[in-house]
Order: C-alpha cells, then sequence, then structure tokens
C-alpha cells in the first residue's frame, strides 16, 4: 500500500507518518471549510434569480449550521466504529452530492433540503471533531500546534476561497462556483483514500512523542456506539467546566462563521463595495487567521489555556464594536482584517486542551463534539439573526454590536474555569 510505503520511506528520514496525516487531514478540512463558505458570496445572486429573501436564504444555512454542529458528537462515534478515512469519504461524497444536486434547484425547499441538510450531515462529519480526534490519536507531543494547524486550515477555507468564488460568480454565474467546489472536493477525497489511515497501530507506529504502539480499543456494537455520545453529554453535563466550554463557544460560533462568514460579503455590499473586494477582505483574515490559530496551538502548549481564552474573546469582541465605526474605507477594513483575522479561531486549541486535560485523552473527541455543537447553535443564531435584521431593519449593524458585547462576556466566563485539573506546561513541552 502507498501508506505503508510512504511510512516506511519516512522512518527512514525519522519523520513520522503522523504528519502525512495531518497533510491530508488538513487539505480535507480545508475543503470542506471551503464549501461552507461558499455560500456567502451566493446570497445576492440567488437573490436576484429567484427572487428569495435575505431571511429566506439565511434559514437554509441556519439549518446547516446546526447540522455541522449536532454531528459532532455522532461523528467521533462514527470515526471511532467505521474508521476515520470511510467517514471522510462518506462525507466528501454527501457535501458533491448536495451542491450538484443544487445545480438543477428551482424552489426554497430544494435549498433547505441541499444546503441545509444534506451540506450540514457532510460538513459536519468533517468538523472541528476531526481535528481533535486526529491530534489525540497520532500526536503527544506536539499535540496542540497540530490542532492550531488543522483548526486554521478549516477557517482559512472558510475565507481564503471566497475572491475566486466571488470573481467565478460575478463573471460566469454562481453555478461555476458550485463546480469549482465539487472539482476541489474530488482532490480531497483522492488525497484521503490514498494517504489517510486510521491509528498509528494500522502502521505499527506509536503516536509521535510516545514509545509503546498502543492498540485499537476493542470493538462495539454499532448501537453502542451510537449511544457512546449520549452517555457521555450525560456524565460531562453535571460539569461546570462542559457548561463553561459550551457557552463559550456557543459565543465563538454567534461573531465568526455564523456573522462574518455568511453575512460579510452583503454587509460590504450595503456599503457599496463590489462582492470581489468584500470577499478579498475575507482572505486577508483567512491568511491571518492561519498564523493566528497555529500560534495559539503553540501558546496553548505553554501557557495557561485559560486566560489564552481570555485575550481571545475580548480582542475578539472590541474587534466587532468597531468594524461598524471604520467607515468601510479600505484603511478601517484592513485593520479589521488583520486584527479580527489573527484572532478568528485561535480559541480552538486552547478550549481543545482544556477538554483533554478535564476529561482525558480518548473521550476528547466526543465531549469536543458536544462543546462544538454549542458553537454551531451560535453560528445559526447568528446567520439567522443577522439575516433577519437586514430583512426587518434594513441595516447589519444592530448583529455586529450585539455579537461583540456576547464575545467580552465570553471573555469573563473564560477565566471563571477553575484551574485545577489544567496540564501545566513542563519545560519539555518547549522541545
Amino acid at each position: 500500500m502507498v501508506s505503508t510505503a510512504l511510512a516506511t520511506t519516512l522512518a527512514r528520514r525519522n519523520i513520522h507518518y503522523g504528519w502525512v496525516v495531518v497533510a491530508a487531514t488538513f487539505l480535507t478540512m480545508l475543503v470542506t471549510a471551503g464549501a461552507m463558505g461558499a455560500p456567502g458570496v451566493l446570497i445576492k445572486p440567488l437573490q436576484d434569480e429567484f427572487g428569495w429573501e435575505t431571511s429566506q436564504i439565511s434559514s437554509a444555512l441556519a439549518i446547516r449550521l446546526i447540522l455541522f454542529g449536532f454531528m459532532g458528537p455522532f461523528a467521533a462515534a462514527f470515526m471511532n466504529y467505521f474508521g476515520v478515512r470511510k467517514v471522510i469519504v462518506f462525507a466528501l461524497a454527501l457535501i458533491g452530492a448536495g451542491f450538484v444536486g443544487s445545480l438543477f434547484m428551482t424552489t426554497l425547499w430544494q435549498l433547505l433540503l441541499l444546503w441545509g441538510i444534506v451540506v450540514g450531515f457532510g460538513t459536519g462529519l468533517t468538523a472541528m471533531v476531526l481535528a481533535a480526534t486526529i491530534s489525540t490519536r497520532w500526536f503527544t507531543k506536539h499535540r496542540g500546534l497540530v490542532v492550531g494547524m488543522l483548526s486554521a486550515s478549516s477557517a482559512t477555507g472558510q475565507l481564503v476561497f471566497l475572491p475566486l468564488m466571488a470573481e467565478l460568480t460575478e463573471r460566469y454565474g454562481w453555478r461555476s462556483t458550485v463546480f469549482f467546489v465539487c472539482a476541489m472536493i474530488m482532490v480531497a477525497a483522492l488525497a484521503v483514500l490514498a494517504f489517510m489511515r486510521d491509528r498509528p497501530a494500522d502502521l505499527n507506529l506509536p503516536a509521535l512523542g510516545e514509545t509503546q504502539v498502543t492498540p485499537p480499543p476493542a470493538s462495539t456494537s454499532l448501537g453502542v456506539a451510537l449511544m457512546t455520545p449520549i452517555t457521555v453529554l450525560k456524565e460531562i453535563s453535571r460539569t461546570s467546566t462542559f457548561w463553561i466550554l459550551f457557552a463559550t463557544f456557543f459565543i465563538c460560533g454567534l461573531s465568526t462563521n455564523g456573522l462574518i462568514q455568511t453575512h460579510f460579503v452583503t454587509l460590504c455590499g450595503d456599503f457599496g463595495i463590489v462582492p470581489v473586494a468584500a470577499a478579498s477582505v475575507l482572505a486577508v483574515m483567512g491568511i491571518f487567521d492561519f498564523f493566528g490559530t497555529i500560534g495559539s496551538g503553540w501558546l496553548s502548549d505553554r501557557f495557561d489555556n485559560r486566560w489564552l481564552l481570555f485575550w481571545y474573546y475580548g480582542l475578539r469582541g472590541l474587534s466587532l464594536l468597531y468594524l461598524p465605526f471604520s467607515d468601510f474605507s479600505f484603511y478601517g477594513l484592513s485593520i479589521f482584517a488583520v486584527f479580527y483575522g489573527l484572532d478568528w479561531i485561535a480559541t480552538v486549541p486552547p478550549t481543545v486542551k482544556i477538554a483533554a486535560d478535564r476529561f482525558g485523552r480518548e473521550k476528547v473527541g466526543l465531549v469536543f463534539g458536544w462543546v462544538f455543537a454549542g458553537h454551531q447553535l451560535g453560528a445559526a443564531t447568528a446567520a439567522y439573526g443577522a439575516g433577519l435584521s437586514r430583512t426587518e431593519l434594513s441595516s447589519y449593524l444592530p448583529a455586529f454590536f450585539i455579537a461583540g458585547a456576547f464575545c467580552l462576556l465570553a471573555s469573563i466566563l473564560a477565566i471563571t474555569l477553575k484551574k485545577s485539573g489544567l496540564s501545566n506546561p513542563a519545560p519539555a513541552a518547549a522541545h
């Protein structure tokens, strides 16, 4: 097999195969996030062609975001039962089917079905839970850095493809963007089939940072696997740590992909900025987010993650409160893009680290799945609420003020977490 031969070749050069798995996962999350971000540049074209209101289109996107979140815990269970590789390939096929089907839609219920339910299920299987699963299975050393890298790929994918998709939409119509998304999905599926493996033990390797090969856990029935997320939820719901992480991640979703990813291009259009230019601002955010989130992963291996979350949410809240006063000039939007971009999804590595420290490595995928469900509930709230604000009040700005205020609340909630149980940085972490 390609992976076995490649693992042997890399081992001779003292390179762990886990980094190949990270590369395949990075590409997958980049592409699926790009698919998630595509509707952000398609709201206006859909309005023009079908006469749908912003709030109606936003309702489909809200459904997608809810399913994207609530699939998380069950995605972790599916990965444990069927294997990561099979789940990813199935998810990519599902996303592709949703986008291909949308080429032929003519009514609103078809949009709700295809972009809401089908794409929601597919992207939910490759959400942030995938990053948590890969990082904890394949890495003991550099785990925070890996979470940062994979989180960055997800957020960057939501933003960096937008200028190209906006250009395609403007020149050739919104269906050309759908074709582009499908081509990206096919490339990612081929990479996963060639290089993805479920666990280090599949290649007789220990996780990076360990010396012993960890055998896979005993197999269980599908029924037990599907009940495991519910069992874990019952257990963790008795702890304040879970509810604080859930609440802060609700606010994280409220202030990122539910608001900015979904509505920023249309918001800029209200101030006379053409879609390609607005999407370029989002791409700048994506570039700075890439470095910000990887840096956050590095920091999460070394510092108190509660205080990292305090600063991340606080600075994000200030940037959102600043945006309405930027006059949407080139200078003002550039400041916002850099400041907000560095913090777009930097909250993920510290949140994963806290969940792993408090609830254990074997449960972290399921625990983070439920925490991420809170993220997507917040995203769905913002996706629909901001669309409703524009429809009813003819302005997006109230939604931005509300999101900024909630971020400041999240920064306070983060430092209420008790320090006991958090892993303290050890000198060896710097290696």
